[in-house]
Order: structure tokens, then sequence, then C-alpha cells
């Protein structure tokens, strides 16, 4: 799946795992988030990603419009207020990725996997 810009000069394609790496990374320095998750369908565990493999917390969509789609499996820390941290999230990543890609961000839905207390 690829998001697409027209040019003066030409094309640009972008792949959505690209997307994704950027979007993992605005996510992940926003207040309020431990990480991305990843949750085993078989037996329903959630396990904390580690840095490069921050994509496979996030599901990037492309619709035929060129708009983009983002799904976020998070981590957020104990304590926390779940809609602020999640509302903080949307708001930086839709900036952030649009900003980086210049496509249009669509929907951002946000998925709390689990908490995790920071020392």
């Amino acid at each position: 799946m690829r998001g697409y810009l027209d040019g003066e000069y030409g094309a640009v394609s972008i792949d959505s795992e690209v997307i994704a790496k950027y979007a993992g990374s605005a996510a992940v320095e926003c207040f309020g988030i431990v990480g991305m998750a990843a949750v085993s369908m078989t037996d329903g565990l959630v396990k904390l990603l580690k840095g490069n493999s921050l994509t496979r917390g996030i599901r990037v969509q492309i619709d035929e419009e060129n708009r983009v789609e983002l799904d976020f499996h998070v981590i957020v820390s104990y304590g926390v207020g779940i809609a602020t941290v999640a509302d903080n999230l949307i708001e930086t990543v839709k900036y952030k990725v649009h900003e980086y890609t210049g496509l249009e961000i669509k929907k951002i839905h946000v998925f709390v996997e689990g908490v995790r207390v920071i020392d």
C-alpha cells in the first residue's frame, strides 16, 4: 500500500511502512505512552514492542482518495488520564505525519492494550 503525491516535477510514492515508522516514532514521544503493543491472537497476551519493531503495533491504510487511516495499539503509563493521552497522541501524530508526508490524515484509532507502572 502506498501514498502518492503529485508535484510539479513528477510523482512521489510513499510506502505504508515508512508512514508507520514515522507515526510510531512520533507516538512513543507522546507523554503517557510507554510503547507500542503487539497482541497475540492465539493466547490474547499483550507484549510491549522494542524500538526497532514499533511498526507491528501500527496498521496503516490508504484509501482511494489518498487519505491515511492509522490504528495504534499502545501501552500507557499507570496514573495518567487515558483520554488525555489518546487525544495528545492523535493530535501529535496527525500533525507530524501530515507535515512529514504531505498526505491527509483521515482517521486515527487508539487501542489501549495495557497499562504499565513506570519507575
